[in-house]
């Protein structure tokens, strides 16, 4: 039977009196610290009979395991978010929410978000997450409005909170004034949800895991080069059957991002590859190692497959065990939840908008015992790809306003 660190101990200590006299506990604890199994331990020690975690579809089954090996007797249901109104645990006395900063969005909380508050908000929980504020202090006030005992429930809505608690201004898109609530007050905000988080780092743990990043250019097909700049030029290329369209900047934005990783979505939303360059380059490069691999795009997954055939899985399981020497993951579902400890290498096909699935993709090796990991960006040469790197490698996802600024002809 498996065993918690001397920290997990201690955090879990803490925790539950927080949770007991709170009903809420946050562990921002890092990726790989441990905070799955501490929050169970949290869930013991609090004498919960019937936990209820929520997490995504595929760190279910680690959830388990951790669950079995550390030998916890509570009874548990371990549930994706979009699956919660199928929970056949109807009576939860605890409720463990994975990766909680997904609920952080501004200024209205996304579907799931209401529906969990509108299902559990009268129950103790835990929130898990690494990043709470990947992008935006903001962000903190939908993630404890679930809850009733939220420590701004006297604001009823984020309109509210934002008076007292974001420096707002105006901005022009497209022609029309909005507010931007991007700018919350970090040190106002963290003060008043102090008492009910516990923050752990990487380095509080003893990992000496440095990872260190490395930028290859490929030279993308002439067809390729040739479809952008007609694109960028005309902002549409018609074919015999389909059309591609970038007349608005986000469409632009959106076509250039796939055309430059070799696929394209047509306006008539069928896919296509018309380049495996890409897919070819990594399998020539890295053909005697097992490698994670994140593409972005549904159809960049069908030119992985095109090129690497049977050695590639998009199971986590079939890939640990060795049958299989490649694993494809979509970036923002596989950035959280799972690991890549027994990868060489984690490659990205193509890179995310999100400064988030930068900084959390990146880290799926890091384990206590690994003392390097080498990530690999495929970038395609003059491509917007590096534009994209430099903005979430800053902590700045790549937004609309940048693509503009880098594309000042738009």
């Amino acid at each position: 039977m498996k065993t918690l660190r001397s920290y997990q101990n201690d955090i879990a200590s803490k925790g539950v009196e927080i949770l007991k006299k709170y009903n809420i506990l946050y562990l921002a604890m890092e990726v790989r610290c441990g905070k799955t199994a501490t929050s169970m331990e949290v869930a013991k020690q609090f004498g919960a009979k019937r936990v209820l975690f929520l997490t995504k579809k595929k760190a279910i089954g680690s959830i388990m395991m951790d669950y079995k090996e550390f030998g916890y007797d509570f009874d548990i249901e371990v549930i994706n978010d979009e699956s919660m109104h199928k929970a056949q645990m109807t009576d939860p006395d605890l409720i463990i929410h994975d990766e909680h900063h997904r609920f952080g969005a501004f200024p209205k909380p996304g579907l799931y978000t209401k529906m969990y508050k509108k299902m559990y908000s009268h129950l103790p929980m835990i929130f898990l997450s690494g990043t709470p504020c990947p992008e935006s202090y903001s962000q903190i006030y939908h993630q404890f409005w679930v809850s009733d005992h939220s420590p701004f429930r006297e604001y009823k809505n984020f309109y509210r909170w934002a008076d007292d608690y974001v420096n707002k201004f105006d901005r022009v898109i497209n022609g029309f004034k909005v507010t931007d609530y991007s700018s919350g007050m970090e040190l106002k905000i963290m003060t008043n949800v102090a008492h009910l988080m516990i923050s752990f780092t990487q380095s509080q743990a003893g990992f000496e895991t440095a990872i260190e990043e490395e930028v290859l250019y490929v030279d993308m097909s002439e067809k390729t080069k040739m479809i952008v700049k007609k694109l960028e030029r005309d902002l549409v290329v018609e074919g015999k059957d389909e059309v591609i369209l970038g007349d608005t900047p986000v469409k632009l934005m959106q076509k250039l991002h796939q055309l430059w990783s070799g696929t394209v979505k047509f306006e008539s939303g069928n896919s296509m590859t018309i380049d495996t360059t890409k897919a070819e380059f990594i399998r020539d490069r890295f053909d005697t190692f097992k490698i994670g691999v994140f593409y972005k795009f549904k159809e960049e997954l069908s030119a992985l497959k095109s090129v690497f055939g049977k050695d590639l899985t998009e199971n986590l399981e079939d890939f640990d065990t060795g049958q299989y020497k490649v694993i494809a993951l979509q970036i923002v579902s596989g950035r959280e939840g799972i690991s890549l400890k027994n990868a060489d290498y984690v490659v990205f096909y193509n890179i995310d908008f999100s400064a988030t699935s930068y900084w959390q993709a990146r880290d799926r090796m890091t384990t206590m015992d690994r003392k390097f990991n080498k990530v690999y960006w495929i970038f395609s040469a003059g491509g917007i790809e590096d534009k994209i790197y430099k903005a979430v490698k800053s902590k700045k996802s790549y937004t609309l306003n940048i693509f503009k600024k880098d594309y000042d002809k738009i």
